[in-house]
């Protein structure tokens, strides 16, 4: 079986955001229908950090869904998101993010070319890859 790079599998056209946006931007795109429930936080075109669904749920935990709690406008992206976060770059395999992925520290990985994020690559990404492979056969 041929070993395929990760581009071929990474959802690309990632939303990222900025540390410096506020958690009603965060709600807002995790409102939008089929979104990863991890978003890359970018500064100066450089990833510094990742916001999981489960990061954003616990911090508003009681703010309910109106845009008008006090929550929302106060906290920041740098407030609740992990900084340095684990990424590959794109010459990673889709076996090598595979086997990354099975350990379970990570959810979602950004793909990164010349420190940019091009991509984002899930669990659920290589389950289909793989799903479309046995299907092919």
């Amino acid at each position: 079986m041929k070993t395929r790079n990760i581009k071929e599998v990474m959802t690309k056209n990632v939303v990222c955001i900025s540390p410096d946006q506020f958690l009603l931007d965060v709600k807002h795109i995790y409102e939008k229908k089929e979104f990863h429930h991890h978003i890359p936080v970018v500064e100066n075109d450089k990833l510094v950090g990742m916001v999981s669904l489960v990061d954003f749920m616990y911090h508003i935990s009681g703010a309910g869904l109106s845009d008008n709690h006090q929550v929302y406008k106060t906290l920041k992206v740098k407030d609740i998101m992990s900084p340095n976060p684990f990424y590959v770059n794109t010459d990673a395999t889709v076996k090598e993010v595979a086997t990354v992925l099975k350990e379970g520290r990570f959810r979602a990985i950004p793909v990164l070319d010349d420190n940019k994020v091009i991509g984002i690559v899930s669990t659920a990404d290589i389950i289909k890859h793989f799903l479309d492979l046995a299907e092919a056969e």
